[in-house]
C-alpha cells in the first residue's frame, strides 16, 4: 500500500475548489481523494485495494466531514483493509439493510407474528405495543439501545406485573427486528425488571372463602344474571375466560355436560353438570334467549361493534362483584373471580377428594410421568365430586351445617 503523502491538501484549497465550483478530484495521498461533482457536491473518496481488486467507498460529505477528520476516518478504514476487512462491503450492507422505524416494525410484528398468538395474549401485547409505538413509534429501529428500553419501562409507570408484561414485548418486538436482520443484536436483550423497579413484590396469595362467606356470597343482592354466573363460575371451577366466551351450543342441559373447547389456558373438556347448575343454567338460558352466547353483553354498543351479538366483557363479572362489595359491604373478604377457583379446590379437598379428580375438576394437566400416561379423563369421579361441591354449595346457601358424608372416590 502506498505510502501517503502528507499536506497535499489543506483548508484553504478546499475552500477555494468549493467557491470556484468547477467539478475537481484532488488526492490527500494514500488513496483518499477530495471530489467536487457538477452539481456543486462536495465528498471524500477513499480508494484502497481488497482481494486484489481495485474498490472505493464515500467516507463523507464535506464540510460536514473536514479535513483532519476525513484523514483520520481513511486511516481507521485502511486499518480495517489491513486486518482483512472490506469497507466497502459493510458500506453495501449498511444500504441493503432495512432502515425502519419501531412503529413499522410494530405493525410487521402484529401482522406475522402477534396475530397467530391466543386472543388473550394478542390484547395483553396489543395493549403494550401501543405505549411502545407512543413512546418510540418514530425512532429508527437501528438507533435503539439498552438505555431506550429501560427509559420505556421508567416512563411508562405501571405495576411490577404489566411492566413486565410491556419488557417482555419489547424483548419480543426486537427480536423479531434481529430475525429479519434489521438489527444484529436485540437491545432488551439483559435489561432486567429487577435493576428498574426492584425485586418483584410477593404475589397476592389466593383465598379460600369460608362456608359462612359463601353463604353471604350465595345470597348476594346482585342482578340475577350477575347471581347466576358467579353461581355457576363457583360451582363448576372454570376459568372466567372460559364462562365469558361460552356459547350455548356447547352446553347440552339434557344431557348435564358442558364442552369446554381447546384454548391456550387447557385442553377441551367435557364438564359434569349438577343439577343444580343446569337449573342455573337453565334460568340464565331464558334471560339471554336470544343470544348465541351463555352470558351476552348488555350494552347495546358493544352488541352493535361485534355484528350484534357479542359475549359480556372479560371484566364484567369482577367489576359487579366488586360494585357488591363496595355498595353493600357484605361480611365477606374482597376477592375475585380466580378466587372461586381456589376455594373450589380447597373445600373438596377437605370434603375428601383427592387432589388428581381435584386438579382435573380445575382442568390441570396431571404433573410428571402420571400426566403423560394417564389419558384417562375420569367424568364418573368428576361428576362425583362436582356434585358434592355443589350439594356443600346449596347447604351453604341454605345456612345448614355440612352433614353429607364426605367423598370417596371409586375404585379403578
Amino acid at each position: 500500500m502506498a505510502k501517503r503523502q502528507s499536506n497535499l491538501l489543506n483548508d484553504l484549497l478546499l475552500k477555494q475548489y468549493v467557491r470556484v465550483g468547477a467539478p475537481v478530484a484532488k488526492s490527500d495521498g494514500a488513496g483518499l481523494t477530495f471530489t467536487l461533482s457538477s452539481a456543486g457536491t462536495a465528498a471524500w473518496i477513499l480508494r484502497f485495494s481488497h482481494g486484489g481488486r481495485q474498490q472505493e467507498i464515500t467516507l463523507g460529505r464535506y464540510p460536514d466531514l473536514g479535513l483532519s477528520a476525513a484523514r483520520k476516518l481513511a486511516a481507521e478504514k485502511r486499518v480495517e483493509v489491513q486486518q482483512g476487512r472490506n469497507p466497502a462491503l459493510a458500506v453495501r450492507r449498511a444500504k441493503t439493510r432495512k432502515d425502519w422505524t419501531v412503529r413499522q416494525l410494530a405493525e410487521d410484528y402484529k401482522n406475522l407474528v402477534l396475530s397467530k398468538l391466543s386472543d388473550s395474549t394478542q390484547r395483553g401485547y396489543g395493549r403494550n405495543l401501543k405505549r411502545i409505538e407512543s413512546g418510540m413509534g418514530a425512532m429508527s429501529v437501528t438507533d435503539v439501545e439498552p438505555s431506550d428500553i429501560v427509559v420505556r419501562v421508567e416512563k411508562a409507570q405501571l405495576g411490577w406485573v404489566e411492566s413486565n408484561t410491556l419488557l417482555t414485548v419489547m424483548k419480543a418486538l426486537f427480536r423479531h427486528a434481529a430475525g429479519k436482520k434489521i438489527i444484529n443484536v436485540n437491545p432488551a436483550i439483559g435489561v432486567e425488571l429487577s435493576a428498574i423497579l426492584g425485586e418483584r413484590p410477593e404475589k397476592r396469595k389466593r383465598l379460600m372463602l369460608t362456608a359462612e362467606e359463601l353463604h353471604v356470597l350465595m345470597t348476594a343482592k346482585m342482578s340475577t344474571e350477575n347471581r347466576l354466573a358467579v353461581g355457576v363460575l363457583l360451582a363448576t371451577g372454570v376459568r372466567i375466560s372460559e364462562l365469558f366466551t361460552a356459547r350455548r351450543e356447547h352446553v347440552f342441559l339434557d344431557e348435564a355436560r358442558w364442552h369446554i373447547p381447546k384454548s391456550k389456558t387447557g385442553p377441551e373438556m367435557d364438564i359434569p353438570l349438577a343439577p343444580a347448575v343446569v337449573e342455573w343454567l337453565g334460568e340464565l338460558a331464558k334471560v339471554t334467549s336470544d343470544s348465541a352466547y351463555v352470558i351476552p353483553a348488555r350494552l347495546r354498543t358493544r352488541n352493535e361493534r361485534f355484528d350484534g351479538d357479542a359475549h359480556i366483557s372479560k371484566d364484567a363479572i369482577r367489576e359487579a362483584i366488586d360494585f357488591w362489595i363496595t355498595n353493600h359491604e357484605p361480611k365477606i373478604r374482597r376477592f375475585t373471580p380466580h378466587d372461586l377457583r381456589s376455594t373450589m379446590k380447597s373445600h373438596m379437598r377437605k370434603l375428601g377428594v383427592s387432589s388428581d379428580i381435584s386438579e382435573m375438576c380445575l382442568n390441570h394437566k396431571l404433573v410428571g410421568v402420571e400426566g403423560i400416561y394417564d389419558q384417562h379423563n375420569y367424568y364418573d369421579e368428576r361428576r362425583a365430586a362436582l356434585e358434592l361441591w355443589a350439594c356443600f354449595l346449596l347447604n351453604c346457601e341454605a345456612g345448614h351445617e355440612w352433614t353429607v358424608r364426605p367423598f370417596r372416590q371409586s375404585a379403578a
